[in-house]
């Protein structure tokens, strides 16, 4: 399943990546990818960049894996000096760039913000974001107080209605 970090600006974005450093001095830049697999990053296109409060598209020339990372050279980034001024910009694409997740799929993004909610009917609060652990995704539900809660399904993911804003999970509420 492919993943993605949060909305940007009510949901026209979604956050793909950050430009993380230089590479050589040709502009190519360094990404740190929030997707995954970690290369998925490379199929889409153009990218958002934000810089000082504003979003400029910027199409990929060309795109690789190096090491444990992503390398990329984007339109109109040319040299190193070009390439320092992006680094720690955050990299966004239109959500209908998108395709359509699988029957059973969930981006991170259609989770955050829904109402969570146990089997038995009590109420949790919202999904405010998930993090990676390795082992499984974590929601991290704000509710009269923080909840982290591993996002297995079946097991304690109960029920996911996107149409109803709502998530079901087999938990205990004292946790």
């Amino acid at each position: 399943m492919e993943l993605v970090q949060g909305p940007a600006d009510d949901n026209c974005y979604l956050f793909v990546g950050r430009i993380s450093g230089v590479y050589g001095v040709q502009g190519w830049v360094r990404v740190y990818s929030y997707t995954e697999p970690r290369d998925n990053i490379l199929r889409y296109g153009p990218w958002y960049l934000q810089q000082n409060g504003e979003w400029i598209a910027r199409r990929l020339v060309e795109g690789r894996a190096q090491g444990k990372g992503i390398v990329v050279a984007l339109e109109g980034i040319d040299d190193r000096d070009a390439a320092t001024q992006w680094i720690g910009c955050e990299i966004a694409i239109h959500r209908d760039q998108l395709p359509p997740p699988e029957e059973g799929e969930y981006y991170w993004a259609d989770l955050i913000g829904l109402q969570v909610s146990t089997v038995q009917g009590v109420e949790l609060g919202r999904v405010e974001r998930l993090l990676e652990t390795g082992a499984n995704d974590v929601l991290v539900v704000q509710g009269e107080r923080e909840r982290l809660i591993p996002f297995r399904k079946d097991t304690i993911i109960k029920q996911v209605d996107l149409e109803q804003g709502l998530l079901r999970v087999d938990w205990n509420p004292d946790f």
